[in-house]
């Protein structure tokens, strides 16, 4: 019955497929929703695989489905990973203090000069950083008013330019911002993001190699004497983290046990909690990641979760109370709360590796 239960949850995720076309030519992508210019493809991107997933019940696989290998496109779970990427820039000194103006270390990318000198790496991991300004070709008005749904209703049409606050003071999901914070991270670092995350993160961890994130195709700068690229934090308009959900799963165990991983320290504890403080302002959301501790993110779900979300959709949950990782691929958003329940009540009555 129990086994029945977790089979009945999975069946229903494939039965609730994104809207998404599989095909990149058809109905496909965030960038869809952008009034022109700004509703193009920057970047490379390529076709999904079926509704996957992957269940991992106190380090253990519990369950996974359709291809969970499959490298596919994860779009803003990539936002998370930047998050990590922040906490590996802490733990290295990089990064002392989050509350420190961006510009004071990474000067001359953008964070020097008016509004923008306020912004501090704080703002951006929350999203409240206001930052104004244009990056690889596209204004941070591309996302003003951007409805998300989670978030509070907006008060404009997307697009429309709005009056800008003091940084720290509204919060707003804005992928131009985040990428403006990768490119500060970039340079922060001195090396590719791609290579740092994989090195840092991805190898202790035991990941596989079949994943990548790649930039816009003109979102090449100089750094330390070379040409780099830099890498969005998300697929809004191309590019962006290709990833398995098994490799997936490998990042939220790292979540779950606070950032140890075979037997070593990753990214300390320190920044793992931080992570996961609610945002003043946006208490749904910490350090690019979904909280739900009012339950206002999955009503069905412990107020203890907390998710990567992306779109098309794919997510990655963390139960902290169940030590339990769920990572799944190109659900209808509309049945994730559903779906999460069902797998939920199956894990409370007993399913077990």
């Amino acid at each position: 019955m129990q086994h029945n239960e977790l089979q009945q949850a999975v069946q229903f995720a494939i039965d609730h497929e994104t809207r998404w076309d599989r095909n990149v030519d058809g109905n496909w992508g965030v960038h869809l929703q952008d009034p022109p210019p700004w509703n193009r493809l920057l970047g490379p991107v390529h076709s999904r695989g079926p509704v996957s997933g992957t269940i991992v019940l106190d380090g253990q696989p519990l369950v996974s489905w359709g291809e969970p290998k499959r490298a596919d496109l994860t779009f803003s779970i990539a936002k998370t990973y930047l998050g990590l990427l922040a906490g590996v820039a802490h733990d290295q000194g990089l990064l002392p203090d989050v509350d420190e103006p961006v510009h004071v270390r990474v000067p001359g990318i953008g964070f020097d000069e008016g509004r923008n000198a306020g912004v501090t790496w704080a703002h951006l991991l929350q999203q409240t950083s206001e930052w104004q300004g244009v990056c690889f070709g596209v204004p941070d008005q591309a996302d003003h008013y951007r409805a998300v749904k989670f978030g509070a209703a907006p008060a404009g049409k997307k697009g429309d330019l709005r009056p800008l606050h003091a940084p720290g003071t509204y919060w707003e999901y804005n992928d131009v911002r985040i990428n403006q914070l990768s490119l500060a991270l970039l340079h922060l670092f001195g090396r590719p993001l791609p290579e740092v995350f994989g090195e840092a993160i991805m190898h202790p961890i035991g990941a596989s190699d079949e994943w990548s994130w790649v930039g816009y195709d003109n979102a090449w700068v100089d750094v330390a004497g070379q040409r780099v690229q830099s890498v969005p934090g998300g697929t809004h308009w191309g590019g962006g983290m290709s990833i398995g959900s098994v490799d997936q799963a490998l990042i939220g165990q790292l979540f779950l046990d606070d950032g140890q991983a075979n037997g070593r320290r990753i990214i300390s504890s320190e920044w793992m909690r931080r992570m996961r403080v609610p945002c003043a302002i946006a208490p749904y959301y910490g350090y690019l990641v979904w909280l739900n501790h009012e339950r206002r993110v999955f009503p069905s779900l412990p107020a203890s979760s907390y998710f990567a979300i992306g779109a098309g959709s794919s997510f990655m949950w963390i139960e902290p109370e169940r030590r339990m990782v769920l990572v799944v691929r190109w659900l209808d958003p509309d049945h994730a709360d559903g779906f999460f329940g069902q797998v939920l009540r199956a894990v409370d009555a007993g399913a077990r590796p």
